[in-house]
């Protein structure tokens, strides 16, 4: 077991669960960030930092457990094609880590003997896209062409010290496979998949859970299988299904039930009625899932009140 591994077991066996932060990008433009670009949260990260690290440090001190950084849609592609090429990729990375450490700190410093976790954000290919592909899959590579795009911000993730590499947003079963097979070049990494769905058994592309789980159950670098930015609706009956299919910890972090354009690369909020992730949130724990956390146009506040409920729920059932 890597020491990363340990201190995520022993946090998860000290309260039942693990509590993830909320949406990054979706936070920033809430502050007033302009995020229509082809980078989304990268563009902050480059022009100004220190609001990212403010984020990080509201969601640890909203009671969040895990900072995920702002490496999505990092790549040495995106940023020459948004006309960045003199800017160094691995670099901007291991700025999204160093942002996260930082906060992390500032955390400790105020609340000694916290546990906190700094997770690796690994976008799909289809976020570098920037066409709204990672809710669709809808895009083939061979296997070393996944790698080759993935692996640079893979190692330098590892190389700036995070504890788990978060795959998230994931829509293909190909890029799943080419994912899987990759971490095996960083015997030391754990890392979650998380999936963005077509519906409560399947992921975006089609394909199965039950095919999903088959590819990656047997690897003990994978400690965790979810879904992310899915309606909340859909986790509780999504996680009962890979509770039957796998013995791994669950992962739920949905967004907050909007609609995504990728036009204009904006939310539809005109839901009259938005998704409560506090009520939410403990039904998907008891479906098994044990990262627990918000997507898309989720907040400090609904992670505070998230954790409220979890501790609640995990108490009353004898955690």
């Amino acid at each position: 077991m890597s020491q990363h591994e340990d201190v995520l077991l022993s946090l998860l066996d000290k309260q039942g669960f693990i509590l993830l932060d909320g949406a990054l990008a979706t936070e920033l433009e809430r502050r007033g960030s302009k995020l229509n670009t082809s980078l989304w949260s990268a563009e902050i990260l480059i022009k100004n930092p220190k609001l990212i690290q403010q984020v990080h440090l509201d969601y640890f001190l909203a009671g969040a457990d895990v900072a995920t950084t702002s490496s999505y849609q990092i790549s040495d592609e995106g940023l020459e094609e948004a006309g960045l090429s003199t800017i160094d990729a691995s670099k901007l990375v291991k700025r999204s880590v160093e942002l996260a450490m930082k906060a992390k700190l500032d955390v400790n410093a105020q609340q000694p003997g916290r546990k906190l976790i700094v997770a690796g954000s690994v976008g799909p290919y289809g976020a570098y896209l920037a066409n709204g592909a990672e809710y669709r899959g809808d895009y083939q590579l061979s296997e070393d062409q996944f790698k080759a795009f993935h692996r640079p911000r893979i190692r330098a993730l590892i190389e700036a010290g995070v504890d788990i590499l978060a795959f998230e947003t994931i829509p293909s079963f190909p890029e799943t496979l080419a994912l899987r097979n990759m971490l095996s070049e960083f015997p030391d990494a754990r890392a979650w998949f998380s999936f963005t769905l077509k519906d409560s058994s399947h992921i975006s592309d089609g394909t199965s859970l039950r095919q999903i789980t088959e590819a990656l159950d047997s690897s003990k670098q994978i400690i965790a299988i979810g879904v992310n930015c899915v309606p909340p609706e859909l986790a509780v009956e999504t996680l009962q299904v890979l509770a039957g299919l796998t013995k791994k910890p669950l992962v739920a972090y949905p967004n907050s039930g909007e609609s995504y354009n990728a036009s204009t690369k904006s939310w539809d909020d005109r839901r009259k009625e938005k998704s409560d992730l506090a009520t939410l949130a403990p039904k998907w724990l008891s479906a098994g899932a044990k990262f627990i956390g918000g997507c898309c146009r989720t907040t400090p506040a609904q992670i505070r009140n998230v954790r409220r409920a979890l501790e609640s729920a995990a108490s009353s059932s004898g955690v």
